[in-house]
């Protein structure tokens, strides 16, 4: 029962602060801007953009670097796409 109370306690409390923190418009766009970097570094949308997964395991025939890379037998790309499509 404590530990209930406890958690309550200390629920009701962030709201609080947070709400009196909120209260300024340039914290809260200070917050927003600060949750939306976070957002973008966590989703880590650059690095999965700028990495060819799609691409590891049909090269395209004008690749030429890729289809060399293939055709030494290299089976890490193919490994690697079946891995992320599973």
């Amino acid at each position: 029962m404590k530990q209930k109370l406890l958690i309550s306690g200390l629920a009701v409390s962030t709201v609080g602060v947070t709400s009196y923190l909120l209260k300024d418009k340039s914290n809260r766009q200070k917050v927003k801007s600060f949750i939306r970097n976070m957002k973008t570094s966590l989703s880590g949308k650059h690095d999965i953009e700028s990495f060819p997964v799609n691409k590891a395991g049909n090269p395209h025939p004008e690749d030429i670097e890729d289809n060399k890379m293939v055709s030494e037998g290299s089976m890490y790309p193919v490994q690697y796409y079946d891995d992320k499509k599973k």
